[in-house]
């Protein structure tokens, strides 16, 4: 098998590469080799690549920094992707493409599944919400994989934020209002080598939410990250408006990924067991 793979040097990338090697050539490109903004150059790589499967782990995911550059945002995370699934279909290779919690606006009181209707309230979300739509207008085959709160022990993420200033011995102030599932990247290239693995994959199409099992709070990720690091350092809950940020974050940003493991045969691990991990790695590291 041949696969393409976007943003190698990301969180998602670095261990998509990884996992992706036993299933054949991977022809991983990292933004120094192709620029998502550049929509001549990513029809230029996948024509002179001629991959069967394109695996998009590229984004612009700066949440905040989107509100001042939207036309940014929009381009790498909103007709990218429709760029792609032309080019993919073109070929009649499969692509698979991540997008977020955040197309939701969080009003919901329980989990999102997938046939909830998607209501960003920030330009982060929007981009991802237009490359969503982009693909599927496309109409080749893809796979949308839909995850949330994204970490690992490299990188720039809040696990290591947390981390990092835990170690100082200073008390943490984390918002407590805000709820989510944190996914460790190391799940996500897992769980996406598993699905490229079936003797099916020509019936993987659509969209499906990938995240482990469970939901917390930013405040209780951060409470649990301190505990498994065996620190001792105070964490207090603060509300959003205590720690006010140019984008407007989803109250409620839960996935249900019901759907992925009834239909897909995905496992879904609690949150906290992948946080051991994630955990266990960063003191190898």
């Amino acid at each position: 098998m041949r696969v393409l793979l976007t943003g190698k040097d990301g969180q998602v990338g670095w261990e998509l590469e990884r996992a992706l090697t036993p299933l054949g050539e991977i022809i991983a490109t990292g933004r120094a080799m192709l620029d998502l903004a550049d929509v001549d150059a990513i029809r230029r790589l996948v024509r002179e690549t001629k991959p069967e499967v394109i695996v998009n782990a590229a984004a612009y995911t700066a949440v905040d920094r989107a509100e001042e550059e939207s036309d940014l945002a929009m381009r790498v995370n909103g007709v990218a992707p429709g760029v792609l699934a032309e080019e993919a279909k073109r070929l009649g290779a499969l692509l698979v493409h991540y997008s977020t919690d955040y197309v939701f606006d969080g009003t919901k009181p329980s989990p999102y599944v997938e046939e909830d209707s998607p209501n960003p309230i920030n330009a982060y979300g929007r981009s991802k919400l237009a490359g969503e739509r982009a693909i599927e207008a496309v109409g080749g085959a893809h796979l949308i994989l839909r995850t949330s709160w994204v970490y690992a022990p490299r990188g720039r993420n809040f696990f290591l934020t947390i981390a990092n200033k835990a170690r100082t011995g200073d008390p943490l102030r984390v918002v407590d209002d805000q709820r989510g599932v944190p996914t460790s990247a190391a799940f996500l290239a897992a769980s996406t080598t598993a699905l490229l693995c079936r003797r099916d994959r020509a019936r993987l199409r659509g969209l499906y939410h990938l995240v482990p099992a469970g939901q917390t709070t930013w405040c209780g990720f951060a409470r649990a990250i301190v505990a498994q690091l065996g620190l001792s350092v105070e964490v207090h809950a603060i509300a959003s408006a205590d720690f006010p940020t140019p984008a407007a974050r989803p109250k409620n940003s839960v996935l249900d990924a019901g759907r992925i493991m009834r239909e897909l045969g995905i496992e879904c691990p609690t949150w906290e067991v992948l946080l051991d991990d994630a955990i266990a790695f960063h003191g190898r590291a």
